[in-house]
């Protein structure tokens, strides 16, 4: 089975039902096959061959819902591109992966002529949006429009396997090219079988997403609601809270996937005036979601199952919590997904006793195939198992696993603090500053010192109305931790910096 068969199969079943909600637009199943098809054929009559790259730089939009489906009908890959994405990361990001078609806003039609020269492979740019192409335009340049009549409703042929690369997911990188993530339609489908064998999402389900297409928490739920036939509301972020609820209420929205900044900011607000009845469920990976954070949504939505998961881009999704444990682990990101295996080792590769801190290591069909053309990159992470051909995929995040076998997040392995000759948790610091009622984000992080090794310092953000001061939050903190574990320093921040998915990048903190 090949992910585009998510479409194709739900457009078999139930053709005229509403698939997407975007904005104003209300597209079927139907309406989203034949545009994907048309797609799909303007490209291959423009020179798209099976395993080219198809880059898709929009932001989160019915255009860029056909482009992934158009691509993989096509034979090619698709990556998403972050909107914000500037044009000489653009560039490079391109010449990575040596796109062959790229769609991208009309908007942007001056400055992509420009960049075209300076991307050989690129033969199709396809304009999305209003776009008249000028006389002297430069010909790789399709507006939407003309693909759509080029192409027919009809499916092209595909020879594809599943064993083929469906996707290349670029990690946000801070410098230079971000790695890509390579990933089969064999892995797409794995995780997304395993994620909705728990989360339950059927046809009735309605699943609203906030989350840029580009991060594979985003991209994935329109897997999720494609395969169970349900309905996905697109939204373009969360930057306008008031407007994603009142568009839950209007919806019947029933799923409801977040990350710790989406659910500090819902915490904020005063919801009696939504009616938010109908939400069934909601998810946080991402980043853990801080213990307090995870009490107080559960108080204000007690009818909702609320997961808490933990996950990375090289396989997608390792472990969820079922709901029913929340009350006896609510620190935990609970265990292996199904048809996955973790493990947590020690510097050697050996399995550590539970309750011991070690490495989180995973096997499965949702592991990646390794970095886009980073060998070194992959071996890193790659090491051999007990059987030929078998491989375990090293996390580079810490964890312990407890006697019954729930996992719980101590700390990425380069974010590990080593304070006066301690090995300080961030993660377990940061718990600690939740449990302040103003304190709406907030990250830990060493700083060098010539005394202890590293300085423990907090950075956190506080409600506008606030009055605590940092003497405030080392009080709180010495009251609730041990002297080893209390900051050194708190800087207090109007907000923590942030990648467009919404993680708190704790090495732009100073």
């Amino acid at each position: 089975m090949l992910v585009n068969a998510l479409l194709e199969e739900s457009f078999a079943l139930c053709p005229d039902k509403v698939a997407l909600v975007c904005g104003k637009r209300r597209l079927t199943y139907g309406e989203i096959e034949a545009s994907a098809n048309r797609l799909a054929n303007a490209l291959l009559r423009r020179g798209l061959q099976q395993g080219d790259r198809v880059a898709i730089w929009l932001p989160n939009s019915v255009e860029a819902v056909i482009g992934i489906f158009a691509a993989l009908k096509a034979g090619a890959i698709f990556t998403v591109l972050n909107p914000t994405t500037k044009v000489e990361k653009l560039t490079r990001i391109l010449n990575n992966s040596r796109a062959a078609a790229l769609l991208a806003p009309a908007a942007q039609t001056p400055m992509l002529g420009q960049m075209l020269p300076a991307v050989p492979s690129l033969h199709t740019v396809v304009c999305c949006g209003d776009y008249d192409r000028a006389p002297t335009a430069d010909e790789r340049l399709l507006p939407w429009a003309e693909a759509m009549s080029l192409g027919s409703d009809e499916r092209p042929p595909c020879s594809c396997i599943d064993i083929d690369l469906a996707t290349i997911i670029y990690t946000s990188g801070s410098t230079g090219v971000p790695k890509g993530v390579m990933c089969t339609h064999l892995n797409v489908l794995s995780a997304t079988r395993a994620i909705n064998s728990y989360v339950g999402n059927t046809p009735a389900d309605v699943v609203i997403n906030v989350l840029p297409l580009s991060f594979d928490y985003g991209l994935y739920q329109i897997f999720l609601t494609f395969m169970a036939h349900g309905r996905l509301v697109l939204e373009p972020s969360f930057a306008y809270p008031a407007m994603v609820l009142h568009r839950i209420q209007e919806e019947r929205v029933t799923g409801f996937p977040g990350v710790p900044t989406v659910f500090a900011m819902l915490l904020q607000m005063d919801l009696t005036a939504y009616d938010l009845s109908s939400l069934r469920y909601m998810t946080n990976t991402g980043a853990a979601l801080p213990v307090e954070h995870i009490r107080a949504i559960r108080e204000r939505f007690p009818h909702v199952r609320f997961y808490s998961m933990y996950g990375l881009t090289e396989c997608k999704r390792v472990s969820y919590l079922p709901p029913e444990e929340l009350d006896r682990r609510p620190g935990s990101v609970g265990k292996a997904i199904p048809n996955c295996e973790v493990r947590i080792v020690d510097e050697n590769g050996r399995p550590v006793a539970p309750g011991h801190v070690g490495e989180l290591i995973i096997r499965g069909s949702n592991v990646m195939q390794g970095y886009w053309e980073m060998p070194e990159e992959t071996a890193r992470v790659y090491k051999p198992g007990r059987y030929p051909g078998e491989v375990w995929l090293y996390s580079g995040d810490l964890f312990r696993m407890d006697e019954e076998g729930f996992l719980y997040f101590v700390a990425r392995r380069d974010n590990m603090i080593k304070s006066r000759g301690n090995k300080v948790s961030p993660r377990e610091i940061e718990d600690v500053l939740y449990r302040l009622p103003d304190v709406i984000e907030a990250a830990v992080r060493g700083e060098p010192d010539p005394v202890l090794g590293q300085a423990i310092v907090a950075y956190v953000a506080l409600k506008p109305e606030s009055t605590l001061t940092e003497r405030d939050v080392l009080r709180h903190c010495a009251h609730h931790l041990e002297d080893a574990l209390v900051p050194q320093q708190v800087q207090i921040l109007t907000s923590l910096p942030k990648t467009p998915s919404g993680k708190i990048t704790v090495s732009e903190l100073r």
